[in-house]
Parts: structure tokens; sequence; C-alpha cells
């Protein structure tokens, strides 16, 4: 699976709105791209190189990342409980191998938020229902931040 393959999935998905930097591209729900900066928390993301870190390799020829926000009952019922331990750059230790190709690992530095991610992932992965649920969160904490925006009672 390509980069651009990965994005037409992701971009496929309803309320779409897509974030660029360097490359990277970072995929949020926000049906009228109205969220302010504090609530644009991305659902998926594609890291393409070595931008921000080392610890996954992404300059090596044709790696890339996908990393995707699950639920808490998902991640876990993956992996068990959240990393907490960290080394001296604030690398997870997951006991995984970041380097690992094609391989659904916890996040190297997000796994203690759920996240998860894949480097290079093959066609053959399935990576659909986990698209999909963190793109259905994203819609849950939408619909609730927006709720406590109309709704005085509940709060900002």
């Amino acid at each position: 699976m390509t980069v651009e393959e990965m994005d037409r999935v992701i971009r496929a998905y309803g309320g779409i709105r897509v974030l660029e930097a360097q490359g990277d591209l970072f995929y949020l729900y926000d049906p009228a791209a109205d969220l302010p900066p504090e609530r644009q928390q991305p659902f998926a993301t594609i890291v393409t190189g070595d931008h921000y870190e080392k610890v996954s390799r992404l300059d090596d020829p044709g790696a890339w990342r996908l990393n995707i926000g699950l639920t808490k009952a998902t991640y876990t019922s993956l992996f068990g409980a959240v990393p907490t331990e960290r080394d001296a750059d604030w690398v997870l230790d997951s006991g995984h191998d970041y380097t690992a190709r094609d391989t659904l690992i916890p996040h190297p530095f997000y796994a203690s938020q759920h996240w998860v991610c894949i480097v290079s992932p093959s066609d053959a992965t399935p990576l659909l229902p986990l698209l999909q649920e963190a793109y259905d969160f994203a819609i849950r904490k939408h619909a609730n931040f927006q709720a406590r925006r109309s709704n005085p009672l509940l709060g900002k």
C-alpha cells in the first residue's frame, strides 16, 4: 500500500478536513471546518519522514507510518495496559520494535493516549476496522463538543 492509496481511503470518510505539514497528513473530523485550534485533534495521521523523531526510521526508502487513535477498550484489547515508562528520548517502552514493517504496534510516543501505528502497511493488513473505529470515535467527540458548545448548562 502506498501513502497515496491510504490517503484516498481516509479522505473517503465524510466530514474530513486534512491538514498537511512537511508532507505529513493529519485527518480531523470537522464537517463545518469550524473547530477551534484547541479542539483540532486528528483521528489518524500519515507521517512520511523523520521530521519529528527517528524511532521508526521513516527516512528509509518507501517507509511511512500510519497512526490511528483508538478507544481505550480497543487499544487494551489489542495490547493490554498502556506503556508508561519512557527512555531518554521520551519513547515509550512497549516491548515492540518500532522499526518493524507491516506490523500493528503501540505508537512510540502516543500509546499512552491509545494510539497505534503501522510502518509501511501492506494491502493485506486489516486496517479498515481500526480506521472506522477512530473515525466513529472522532464523530462522537465532535458531537459532544458541539452539544457542550450549544448548551450553556453543559459547560464548555
